[in-house]
């Protein structure tokens, strides 16, 4: 489901139309978070660092209606829900697009993540969708404990799909880090969204067992 953004009673209005005419209205901030606790708690429970780290990317992004925002040619839609178009490394040594469906309920998510990883992994796919823009980019560099990421755009005013990535973990100072980068269009998205972003993944990293066990999921996911 989509809803259309009033544009002329919008607040951000003007924001919008004047990145939207950038040649380049995309911008990237990273930042490391602490996934000490998450890092525990995912051992303990033999889940998959990827794929529940993933999880918390997602619900974060969902949560925050600026990473659902949508350019349509010259007007702006909201999804009400946005899910992952992942990267996935295949037996050929190449990498391959991932789409799965996203879920509030952590559990169930992990269960369709799992699927679409093992019906792809011996498969190498990388066209893309024309139109579809309910996703969130996401890819993972486990090799490289980076600073800073760009990710390849079309220069495309409609290109508006947010981009995340995130690195290597790091041990700093007794706590235990990962680089997050978050990609995002200037024209729906500012600084203070990807701090609200940064903020909210880190309270969900910090708070993941209570997540795993939590009955349901999102009002209104």
């Amino acid at each position: 489901m989509i809803k259309y953004i009033d544009m002329e009673n919008w607040p951000r209005k003007n924001h919008y139309r004047f990145f939207k005419a950038f040649d380049y209205p995309h911008f990237n901030v990273c930042a490391n978070v602490d996934v000490t606790r998450f890092s525990q708690v995912v051992s303990e429970r033999k889940l998959s660092f990827f794929k529940t780290f993933l999880y918390a990317v997602m619900r974060t992004a969902n949560e925050l209606k600026e990473f659902r925002y949508r350019i349509r040619e010259d007007g702006v839609v909201e999804h009400d829900v946005v899910h992952p178009s992942f990267t996935l490394m295949t037996s050929e040594d190449v990498f391959r697009f991932c789409k799965a469906q996203y879920n509030a309920k952590m559990n169930a998510f992990l269960d369709e993540i799992a699927r679409v990883m093992e019906a792809a992994k011996d498969t190498v796919y990388i066209e893309d969708e024309p139109g579809r823009d309910n996703l969130l980019y996401v890819t993972c560099l486990p090799w490289v404990s980076f600073t800073s990421v760009q990710h390849p755009i079309h220069f495309d005013a409609n290109d508006s799909v947010p981009r995340i990535a995130w690195g290597k973990f790091f041990e700093e100072n007794g706590t235990v880090k990962i680089p997050l980068g978050v990609q995002a269009h200037h024209a729906l998205v500012d600084g203070v969204h990807v701090g609200q972003f940064f903020e909210r993944i880190q309270e969900h990293l910090d708070r993941i067992e209570h997540l795993l066990d939590e009955d349901g999921g999102m009002d209104g996911f």
